[in-house]
């Protein structure tokens, strides 16, 4: 992975982008390893959030695409630096840890946020986006009422957890899930979307006929490139409509 970073950052620099790269940074005496990318200043900017597997080449991808765009990003790290799971025991062990503790799992997704602003990310008109598991920490992050334009939760878990709520959501909500989806069902989608209109949360959610649990992860078997491209063309519109003019 390492090597693929450094040929990200290569053809960045090559393509003019203002700043690229790996950062570590560190919170209660853990060392984290992000990637931030800087479309030039005054950019809006992207806190991304990883799949289970901890960051990979997918969000790296997923960064280049955006600040191709005009946005800049910062993609968090959860696990640590240099933890990033093959196997799906460690996978569940990692992801079970935070989802048990989620005091830890806010610390983490506010520590990434302070280094986003510490590297020159605009805190004060930002969105979070996160896939899968990351979506999860998205509206764990929205929840806390992190002051955030907006949050992006792409076929992530959806339950709200046994005495949280979202009283003190600041942020407009996107929800993308595939109707496909065996790992977070239809039911626990009607039901958040149920909860937000009850809290009066603004919020759009939408559906994906057929798409499957990782929909939108390049190169797998559960990839969807017809609902990979409306979930990206609706999160890049939401992108410019809740950033506009900040």
């Amino acid at each position: 992975m390492k090597k693929a970073w450094i040929l990200a950052l290569i053809g960045l620099i090559w393509g003019g982008a203002a700043q690229a790269g790996a950062v570590r940074y560190e919170i209660d005496g853990q060392q984290f390893e992000g990637y931030y990318l800087a479309a030039g200043k005054g950019a809006p900017l992207v806190l991304l959030v990883h799949d289970w597997d901890g960051l990979t080449d997918y969000e790296v991808k997923r960064a280049e695409m955006l600040v191709a765009l005009g946005y800049s990003v910062f993609a968090a790290d959860l696990f640590g630096a240099g933890v990033r799971p093959t196997v799906v025991e460690e996978k569940k062990k990692l992801t079970g840890a935070l989802y048990q503790d989620r005091p830890r799992m806010r610390k983490l997704l506010a520590g990434a946020l302070a280094e986003a602003g510490r590297q020159g990310g605009r805190l004060d008109n930002a969105v979070a986006l996160g896939y899968c598991f990351g979506g999860a920490a998205v509206l764990e992050l929205a929840r806390s009422g992190a002051d955030l334009k907006g949050v992006v939760s792409v076929h992530g878990g959806l339950e709200t957890p046994a005495g949280q709520d979202y009283k003190q959501t600041k942020a407009q909500l996107l929800i993308q899930h595939g109707s496909a989806d065996q790992a977070v069902s239809l039911g626990q989608f009607a039901a958040l979307i149920a909860e937000l209109e009850s809290a009066g949360i603004r919020h759009e959610a939408t559906s994906y006929g057929g798409a499957p649990h990782a929909f939108s992860v390049f190169g797998s078997e559960n990839y969807r490139a017809d609902a990979d491209a409306k979930s990206w063309r609706r999160f890049t519109e939401f992108l410019g409509e809740v950033t506009k003019g900040e």
